[in-house]
């Protein structure tokens, strides 16, 4: 039988690996979860929804990705849009000469660590070659915070009625 050669091991040494390794999996999950500050969150987050806005209004579709999560989606009009497929829809209405005006009116900003979510009125209006209309949309975004920075997941916007003259 061949035999084990076992180097004796320092009782400080090992300690010292039993620490590290015992620290290993809740720092990952620190790093993971890491919660926004606090001081900046609501600014950050109408700041983040603000450039949304004007990458769309540029076609700057790298910009809309760097602002969004890879998962993200929209619903709009009725109908369900990826980062790319709302640039694209933005882009043909570009194309054919609308203009969309966006802003952030109201906005309730709740944040819990990492997550967050905005419910506004966007005030706006979209213009074409028939003249341009006011428009107000009711919506609502669910953000995440991580790698130090606020991403949008999800934005859902629904048209407002006008409002009727009594």
């Amino acid at each position: 039988m061949a035999s084990l050669l076992v180097r004796p091991i320092r009782l400080g040494t090992a300690v010292g690996v039993l620490i590290v390794c015992a620290n290993l999996p809740s720092q990952a999950a620190a790093a993971a979860s890491a919660c926004a500050p606090a001081a900046t969150a609501k600014s950050d987050i109408i700041g983040v929804m603000d450039d949304m806005f004007a990458a769309l209004r540029t076609d700057n579709q790298e910009r809309l990705l760097q602002l969004t999560s890879p998962d993200f989606y929209a619903y709009d009009g009725g109908m369900r849009f990826t980062g790319p497929a709302m640039m694209d829809f933005i882009k043909q209405g570009h194309a054919s000469g609308k203009r969309w005006v966006w802003s952030i009116t109201d906005p309730e900003i709740h944040v819990a660590c990492n997550l967050a979510w905005i419910t506004y009125v966007n005030q706006g209006s979209v213009e074409d070659t028939s003249g341009r209309q006011a428009l107000t949309w009711l919506e609502s975004a669910i953000l995440e915070y991580s790698n130090a920075r606020w991403h949008i997941r999800f934005i859902h916007s629904t048209r407002a009625p006008k409002p009727t003259s009594s």
